[in-house]
Order: C-alpha cells, then structure tokens, then sequence
C-alpha cells in the first residue's frame, strides 16, 4: 500500500503518477553513474581519484554532478579533511546503504545473466 504523501501534491505516493517525486528519485538511482558510484562507495569513504579509477569512463564534470545530486538528496556525505594536502572524502549516508542494497542485487543479476541478455 502506498504512503500518504507529505509534499501535499498527491494523497499517495504512486511512482507511476506523473507528479509523485518519487519518480525524481527513481530517475536518480536508476542511473548508471549514480548506480555505480553508490556501488563503489559501498566499501567505505572513497576520494574523487578513487572513484574516477573504479568507474572508468566518467568524466571528472559527471562525476562531479553525480556526487553532488546525491549529496543533495542525503545518500552521500562529502567529508574535507584538513590535512595537507587537503582532500574531500565521499561516503553512504545511512539512507545510501539502503539504496545500495537493492542496486548491488541488480548489478549481480545484470553480470549473472548479461550474455543471456545479449542474445
């Protein structure tokens, strides 16, 4: 059953309703640079370097956004330690290490079956 929404726009959320922002959200998670630094972050704080050599093919300006987007909404925490020199940490928030759950399941689903699915 679904939640009553708090927004006021709608009386449930309903992420096939064109005005639910759980669709926003959806359309985050469910993309593959979000999908991916979210997996990469499930292994503990990770600095921009890291990320950028675990997701190959990102571009620094991508990342960036991604890591961004998501601190906005509360999945990532950006920490900058004061060290010399200084760099900036990236980690899950409680809330990303339950998004990041139900994304590890599609990953593995999508390496178990990818040559299924290639034909």
């Amino acid at each position: 059953m679904a939640a009553t929404c708090v927004t006021g726009k709608h009386d449930q959320h309903d992420v096939y309703a064109a005005q639910c922002p759980c669709r926003a959200m959806l359309d985050l998670l469910a993309n593959k640079w979000s999908a991916l630094a979210i997996g990469a972050m499930e292994r503990g704080p990770q600095r921009f370097g890291e990320l950028r050599r675990v997701l190959q093919g990102v571009s620094p300006k991508v990342l960036t956004q991604t890591l961004r987007r998501l601190e906005e909404v509360g999945l990532v925490e950006r920490t900058v330690i004061p060290a010399v020199p200084l760099h900036v940490e990236y980690e899950l928030t409680e809330l990303g290490r339950g998004a990041a759950r139900p994304l590890r399941s599609l990953r593995e689903w999508v390496e178990d079956n990818i040559d299924a699915l290639e034909g």
